[in-house]
């Protein structure tokens, strides 16, 4: 039964995830326009480029490239329809890890000086953001007393009443979730004049397009993250969550466009200063006393 409720949640995740992760990024460039003092693009742009990408030739540089973006774009959807259905919130963690290697192999494959550089990049990242979400996954666990997401339902307060500190780890290394400034090091929204296009710099056509779309999905599944913390028995909650959620994407959208790009170094510190002060701390109170 797990088995059918983690496979139907995969079928409208992939359904609902790219449809909500497009108006969510044209919402960004939006807000991110007004900042700037600019009208900015239609609400619907991203969904414009994308369908442009998809009507374009591929011009691939090996055969391998495109399956590998194409596994780590089915990956995020099923690490997506694992959450969402109420599965294992580690689980989710771990296919969602895949789906970013998948990702990294697919630009190594491309052997373009430009693509490796984005793929070391993007390598720091996972290595940066990695240990404070797996932090996050058992202090959910110690909270709820499980690891299914839909264990949330039944408890009588939010999680984040014990794991507030995990929760403003994890909204640090969110930021590098979500390719935000200053930690967009491997995608290139801040970085063109180091390494053009950054990991996808040999992508093109519908391999990029499933990028995009991937992307998009990848934001959804992490805003849900975010939502979890505010859940619990009391169906009030969801609306609590629905406006943390747009509050935290509003401050990531702020930070993105005042924080200057740091150097990988920084990120790397930072990062894992935080998972081992946020992190290991809760769950040494939480164990402990």
């Amino acid at each position: 039964m797990t088995l059918l409720f983690a496979l139907i949640g995969t079928l409208v995740f992939a359904i609902v995830a790219p449809v909500l992760g497009c108006l969510l990024a044209g919402l960004d460039r939006k807000i991110s326009a007004r900042m700037q003092g600019r009208v900015g693009p239609p609400l619907l742009q991203p969904y414009y480029d994308v369908r442009k990408l998809i009507e374009k030739d591929n011009v691939s540089v090996n055969s391998t490239e495109g399956t590998y973006v194409t596994c780590a774009l089915v990956f995020t959807l099923i690490a997506g329809g694992i959450f969402f259905s109420g599965g294992n919130l580690l689980m989710s963690v771990f296919v969602i890890t895949l789906s970013a290697l998948f990702f990294i192999v697919a630009a190594y494959s491309t052997r373009s000086p430009y693509s490796e550089i984005g793929a070391n990049r993007e390598t720091l990242q996972v290595m940066a953001y990695e240990p404070m979400v797996l932090f996050m996954a058992v202090a959910f666990y110690m909270a709820a007393g499980t690891f299914n997401s839909a264990g949330v339902f039944f408890l009588d307060a939010p999680v984040v009443t014990n794991i507030w500190l995990v929760f403003l780890g994890f909204l640090f290394v969110l930021t590098i979730k979500l390719r935000k400034s200053p930690f967009d090091l491997s995608y290139s929204h801040h970085a063109h004049q180091e390494i053009v296009k950054g990991i996808t710099t040999e992508m093109s056509g519908k391999t990029l397009a499933k990028v995009e779309i991937m992307h998009w999905c990848e934001n959804i599944l992490f805003l849900g993250w975010t939502a979890l913390f505010f859940i619990w028995g009391n169906p009030v909650s969801i609306v609590l969550a629905l406006v943390v959620v747009a509050l935290v994407y509003f401050l990531e959208i702020w930070i993105d466009n005042n924080f200057a790009r740091v150097k990988w170094q920084a990120l790397l510190a930072s990062a894992w200063v935080v998972a081992l002060v946020a992190g290991g701390v809760n769950i040494a109170f939480m164990a402990y006393l």
